[in-house]
């Protein structure tokens, strides 16, 4: 039996997708950018095939595949292929102040057909039921007889601080599948957002409306990779900068929405060798600036706008501008401007120096001697034309534009090394004053499939626990200990699985002493 060394990392972008393949010590064997297409699939299977033919590797020495995809930002985004939702709230005799689906935009709302049900249940924030300890099941199967009745194709389940204590939702779920089957999908608010009802909701609700997009996509991946002889497991990059496996990306689709840019975080750190740093992320169309900390992506603090509508499941903070390898310059004889508008996949048709008519980023670089692009359809002799004050403007304004969103996104005033990465990052100098230091590291331009290659896999707990029958340590080695089950649950192996991030808060505003906290482990993937 061939031994298992090779992995593959792929990652979808506006302009690109891309693919690497990565030996047993995580060094780059090859990597490879195609255009990404309108289907996404094609694409796919299009960089997969590339980098297999560069590589040279036998298929089956492939111990996984791992994926970044915008299958599921982009439904929501262009209102398209979307689940019909039914939303339950399990809240009564309280929580109906603001019902479900409140401030959404009605495109959204109509591009799901949602609905939303209220019924009895849900428990205080100490796990004390609002109305019986279990749910009433003649009320949940006149929902649910309501719910088939209507061709709903998919649930979202909320429930009034679900987070500590979830167990309404999951017997909802149970009840659920005794009269819808095994098969119909059920999203549990508790498993993907956090404290805070409307958000938490929201989140399972845009999961609930994205699931048959994802079962779709990621089926069409697999048989892709069949038909590429590729028979290895295959794992879904999450918003956090860890692995999910298939049958988990499928259920949860919702937590990939920010993979691409994180997975650049994550491969910029391992081609830095560097633990806490800025990322810029800069693509064909848009530049993504976050920021590591102990190797993780900064998570945002904040609610996170998807599509219009306010969640709280797990994103990493980011900074984005409308500056990539693709923007449009436009000069007017004494200001440069650049971006947001982009000829993005079609740089290659449009832009001058490739025998187009649109001056781009790309150009400017180029002009500058910045860029060095190896295309025999790159013809610098299409850009003599080029006024030099033109050219110098338009560089200062590409380093204006990306150290400026460098600086946003800082929370102090120490200097931290600033590492460039993506394929547009030949547009950004390297040489800086010794204020800023700046890294391009060797294979910049993979470093997004790169991290989706070696992340790892991911659990989380975060939850609000009373301090009257355990002490605060005790609770801590508790969530510890559920964080790591996650993990272990999601494909990590048991050994070398720890915790990489924790926070404790006691939370004075509510009665009794309760102590929240959040904890989040992770350990390499079980093959």
């Amino acid at each position: 039996m061939a031994k298992l060394i090779y992995k593959i990392g792929v990652d979808v972008g506006g302009t690109n997708t891309d693919a690497v393949v990565l030996d047993h010590q995580d060094q780059v064997v090859a990597a490879v950018k195609s255009s990404t297409t309108a289907d996404v699939q094609s694409g796919i299977y299009t960089s997969i095939e590339k980098v297999l033919k560069e590589s040279g590797i036998n298929v089956n020495q492939i111990a996984y595949v791992s994926l970044g995809t915008t299958h599921a930002t982009n439904a929501i985004i262009r209102r398209k292929g979307l689940s019909k939702v039914a939303v339950v709230r399990i809240c009564l005799p309280a929580g109906k102040g603001v019902l479900p689906l409140a401030g959404w935009d009605e495109s959204l709302i109509a591009a799901m057909d949602a609905t939303s049900f209220l019924i009895h249940g849900g428990h205080e924030y100490d796990g004390r039921a609002l109305a019986g300890e279990g749910l009433d099941h003649d009320e949940v199967f006149r929902v649910l007889d309501t719910i088939k009745e209507k061709g709903y194709e998919s649930i979202a389940v909320s429930c009034i601080f679900s987070p500590a204590k979830d167990q309404h939702e999951k017997e909802f779920a149970k009840l659920a599948a005794e009269r819808l089957g095994e098969d119909f999908p059920v999203t549990l608010s508790s498993e993907i957002g956090s404290l805070g009802l409307l958000e938490r909701e929201n989140s399972a609700i845009l999961n609930a409306s994205v699931v048959g997009v994802a079962k779709k996509a990621a089926y069409g991946l697999i048989e892709a990779l069949k038909d590429l002889g590729i028979s290895s497991k295959v794992f879904f990059a999450q918003n956090d900068g860890t692995l999910m496996s298939l049958e988990r990306a499928i259920m949860y689709p919702v937590l990939t929405i920010g993979s691409g840019p994180t997975n650049s975080t994550r491969g910029a750190a391992y081609l830095s060798n560097l633990e806490n740093c800025i990322v810029a992320d800069i693509g064909g169309t848009s530049t993504d600036v976050g920021i590591l900390v102990n190797g993780f992506p900064r998570q945002s603090a904040l609610a996170v706008e998807v599509g219009g509508v306010l969640t709280n499941f797990r994103m990493p903070d980011l900074i984005s501008i409308g500056l990539g390898g693709g923007s449009i310059v436009q000069y007017d004889g004494k200001e440069v401007a650049i971006g947001p508008d982009s000829v993005g996949y079609e740089i290659k048709e449009k832009a001058i120096a490739f025998g187009g008519d649109i001056l781009t980023a790309t150009d400017i670089a180029l002009a500058a001697g910045v860029a060095i692009i190896d295309d025999p359809a790159c013809d610098l002799s299409r850009l003599s034309y080029l006024d030099t004050e033109l050219v110098q403007k338009g560089i200062a304004k590409i380093q204006e534009m990306v150290l400026n969103a460098c600086e946003k996104i800082k929370t102090s005033p120490e200097p931290l090394p600033i590492v460039l990465v993506g394929g547009g990052s030949v547009i950004m100098p390297a040489q800086q004053d010794d204020s800023v230091k700046l890294i391009k590291p060797e294979n910049f331009g993979c470093a997004n499939a790169l991290g989706a290659a070696i992340a790892e896999a991911s659990g989380e707990v975060d939850g609000l626990w009373p301090m009257e029958k355990r002490t605060r340590d005790e609770i801590i080695e508790l969530a510890k200990e559920q964080a790591i089950a996650k993990a272990i649950e999601m494909g990590a192996v048991l050994s070398g699985t720890s915790v990489v991030d924790l926070e404790a808060v006691p939370l004075s505003y509510l009665p009794g002493n309760v102590l929240r906290v959040k904890a989040k482990a992770a350990g390499a993937l079980q093959l």
